[in-house]
Order: C-alpha cells, then structure tokens, then sequence
C-alpha cells in the first residue's frame, strides 16, 4: 500500500494498512509521509490499537489529518459487556470497541490532538449483519437468545427490534497529528 501511494507521486496520501502493523508487522512507510491517515470501522479488529495509533502518527506530517470512524462502547459496564459479547459472536476477529473517552485518551497518547468527535446512532439490519460476516447458526442463535433475555436497559439502549435488528453508538473523530 505505501508503494503504491509512492508510485502516485501525489500531495495527498492516505495509508489504511495499520491492521498489519497491529498483527505484528510494522510499517514500512517513512515517517512523516502522509498529509492523511483513515480507519474506519477497523480498529475494532486491531490487537494493539495503541500501538497501531503510534504507528498512524509516525507515518503522518506534522499537522497531518487524522479520521476515525468506527463502533464505540456505550462506557457503561453492563452495556459495553453486551456490545462485546454479540460482535465477538458474530465475528471471532473482534478484539474490542472502546469508548469516546478512551479514543480520545488513546490519541493523546499516540500523539494526535483530538479536533473534533461526533457520535451517531447506527441501526444494523439484523439478517443482513449476521449474512456479512456468515455468523455460524450457532452463534445465530446465541445472539438472539441474548436479545430476547436482555433486560429493559439493555433493549432500550440498542433499540432491540423483535426481527433481532439493533441499534449501536459510533463515532467520527478527527484529530491532527502533533510534532
């Protein structure tokens, strides 16, 4: 990806292969090479997001954008709890959503300053989640059981629809990378 971006020999890069780094790879980007970097809906995948956010930082100018969209933890223990338990049901790649709080302190410490945060309610169409990621029955089941046992704070929460569909919290945070 960062050859490819080279190849373009344009002002603008973006790099979105953090996830290798994470995994144990670092990147091989030169520091300071990207007036941009983006994830969006992947850290949540990422083993290390601490220290995939200091790679990202490494790799951007100083000054350089910083995007981040992704699922974010409602911060309230037994929330953030069933958020986990159903995206690792549907998907074993899953490591964690965190909360705005927590990106925010993570960026800090990767060394981007945090410009903007922007939360949104995201409803997920449940036949249709479960189909992208072909959740196995077994754990098709587990999810719904879950849902039909949850208690009043949790179905209010994540609107629970009785077709199995749900509602999560996501954020658009933007940040620019420090010197």
């Amino acid at each position: 990806m960062c050859n490819a971006a080279r190849a373009e020999k344009t002002r603008f890069y973006v790099a979105y292969s953090v996830e290798h780094y994470t995994r144990g790879y670092f990147m091989s980007c030169s520091s300071e090479s990207f007036d941009v970097v983006a994830s969006r809906y992947s850290a949540h995948h990422w083993s290390n997001v601490p220290a995939g956010l200091t790679q990202m930082h490494r790799v951007s100018k100083p000054g350089g954008l910083a995007v981040f969209m992704d699922v974010i933890s409602p911060g309230v223990p037994l929330l953030d709890t069933w958020l986990q338990t159903l995206e690792l049901l549907r998907d074993p790649s899953h490591v964690r959503n965190f909360s705005q709080v927590e990106w925010q302190n993570m960026l800090g410490s990767a060394g981007f300053v945090v410009c903007t945060a922007t939360t949104f309610r995201l409803r997920l169409e449940f036949s249709s989640w479960i189909e992208r990621m072909k959740t196995a029955a077994a754990h098709v089941a587990a999810i719904r059981s879950l849902q039909q046992r949850a208690g009043a704070e949790v179905t209010e929460h994540f609107a629970i629809e009785a077709d199995g569909s749900f509602t999560v919290d996501t954020m658009l945070i933007t940040a620019q990378a420090g010197n």
